[in-house]
């Protein structure tokens, strides 16, 4: 019997089983065809590509066709800005990075305070907003490009954005928000409406150029739901389908399951966080797929597919044939749990002192990004 799970825009609990997540959605697996098909327009592959990090699309290859005709795409994506960014947060940006330097593609990143406000009993909307701000921080951090990434929060870009949300609430119906997010007759109207406005970004470029232009969304597969809703909607109002592909999740540093969760700190590492705090996180909470004592794991190896250290190296760790011997050396009982976890704490101490540093020039940078009505 299938072990059950869930996946939500909202929540993500259980064991995930992407396989089985392709089949439900509806998606189609990244699959080797596809890769040299990207492989030949990049030159190489993207270590995320590889690892089956991102695993699942819709319609990447009719963007690859309409590339090859000369339509050039642009990417979309974004974040909903309910705390300090985390490092599952970064996984889809990185990508993205990717994505535009190797087909020089425009980047239009949405910070969703609007949802945030309506969906949280806690945060103000003033909060959402600012935490907004502190979040693209995160996102400039990683190089995206001047000129060719656009960064907006809904509420400061609200004028643009509700003339064309509200062709796209006409047509959304209660009962689709129902059946697929599971609201109620007792959820707010605002959280009913809200698909509305993040849809608006797959077309907004299409409709201020006067001419169809393709859309590729880069996302973890929990989002996958608020785009089939848009991809429905927004082919009636005359503009292509946008394209998405799809990334597993940043496990939790607690346990193989589910997802890296912003409101449990012990499960996250945030980029804010001091090296000192990273380690003392990572050596005190890290699920280990180590043995119970060093001789019997000397004996008998590790297993590094359920390691959070190890399965977080394969999201950060950009080498392959590094990767591959200290699984191997994992596996093999040659490398113990605690020597992986410092491998781990090395690799994300160099990876954050320089982001954390690029965070801080991003602040002088922000109206160099950031679009406003």
């Amino acid at each position: 019997m299938p072990k059950e799970f869930t996946v939500t825009p909202w929540k993500v609990e259980g064991e995930v089983d992407y396989n089985r997540l392709i089949k439900d959605f509806g998606t189609e697996s990244v699959d080797e065809k596809l890769l040299q098909r990207i492989k030949k327009h990049t030159g190489e592959l993207h270590y995320m590509l590889k690892r089956k990090i991102f695993f699942s699309h819709r319609d990447f290859s009719w963007l690859l066709d309409e590339y090859e005709k000369g339509n050039k795409f642009y990417l979309y994506t974004g974040r909903g800005p309910s705390g300090n960014t985390h490092l599952g947060h970064l996984v889809p940006w990185i990508f993205t990075k990717w994505l535009q330097d190797k087909f020089d593609a425009e980047l239009w990143f949405q910070l969703t305070d609007d949802e945030k406000f309506m969906f949280s009993e806690k945060l103000e909307l003033s909060e959402t907003n600012r935490l907004a701000y502190e979040n693209a921080l995160d996102v400039i951090a990683l190089g995206f490009r001047k000129g060719k990434t656009k960064i907006f929060a809904d509420t400061d870009y609200a004028k643009t954005l509700y003339r064309q949300a509200i062709r796209v609430a006409k047509r959304l119906t209660v009962s689709t928000t129902k059946a697929v997010f599971g609201l109620t007759d007792s959820d707010s109207v605002g959280k009913h409406f809200f698909t509305s406005v993040q849809s608006v970004p797959a077309f907004l470029p299409s409709v201020l150029a006067g001419r169809n232009i393709p859309c590729l969304i880069p996302h973890a597969i929990d989002q996958d739901s608020h785009f089939r809703v848009t991809r429905d909607i927004v082919h009636k109002l005359g503009y292509y389908k946008p394209a998405a592909i799809h990334c597993v999740f940043l496990p939790p540093l607690t346990g193989p399951g589910g997802k890296m969760s912003a409101s449990v700190a012990e499960t996250a590492v945030y980029t804010t966080d001091a090296p000192e705090d990273v380690a003392k996180k990572i050596r005190k909470y890290a699920f280990s797929g180590g043995r119970d004592t060093i001789e019997e794991h000397r004996k008998k190896g590790g297993n590094p597919d359920i390691d959070v250290s190890y399965q977080w190296l394969r999201f950060f760790e950009e080498d392959d044939k590094k990767l591959e011997k200290i699984y191997h050396d994992y596996k093999g009982g040659k490398l113990l749990s605690g020597e992986l976890k410092e491998i781990l704490i090395e690799k994300l101490a160099k990876f954050l002192r320089k982001h954390q540093e690029n965070r801080e020039k991003a602040r002088k940078e922000l109206d160099k990004f950031v679009i406003k009505d």
